[in-house]
């Protein structure tokens, strides 16, 4: 009977340590998703849009299409990067002082296959020049009016005039 108990003992540890595992992996995923949720606040925010805007008006003329990169672009692009990650990182301390920008980074680096959107185009932006060169050249476009324009292609009626049209055709 003692080795059953034993043995109970024994698997009952085992279970304990694979929710242990299973547990910390998932907590791992929360934080993440809690840290992703904070930055998406905060980039939303009338202040971080400014700031994001400012550096893009200031330094979008330098840049230029072209496959070449200018010595140049490499310390604007760590200017950029200490900017905007310094910001985040202040407003993510103040939400979750046990923050770490370092290991986020790491973490976003690690999981980059996986991730898709906005935010996320964003955030590589801080690690990886050409995302942030596409995007200020894409500021410059639309800065300098040469975004392209869909407006002509959207068509809008009257759900009246449609409905009316359809029971004619019927």
């Amino acid at each position: 009977m003692a080795a059953a108990i034993n043995g109970k003992d024994s698997m009952q540890r085992e279970n304990d340590l694979d929710e242990e595992i299973v547990g910390s992996s998932s907590g791992d995923e929360a934080m993440f998703d809690q840290i992703v949720g904070h930055i998406e606040d905060i980039i939303m925010e009338p202040e971080f849009q400014e700031l994001q805007k400012d550096f893009f008006d200031k330094y979008c003329t330098v840049f230029e299409d072209k496959e070449e990169n200018k010595l140049e672009y490499t310390t604007i692009f760590n200017h950029y990067t200490e900017l905007i990650e310094s910001y985040i990182e202040q407003r993510l301390i103040e939400r979750l002082p046990q923050f770490s920008m370092v290991s986020f980074l790491e973490e976003m680096k690690a999981r980059s296959s996986e991730l898709d959107g906005e935010i996320f185009e964003m955030l590589l932006s801080f690690t990886d020049f050409l995302t942030f060169k596409e995007i200020l050249l894409d500021h410059k476009a639309v800065k300098e009016g040469h975004s392209v324009d869909f407006s002509s292609d959207i068509i809008i009626t009257s759900l009246e005039n449609t409905l009316s049209n359809r029971s004619k055709l019927s």
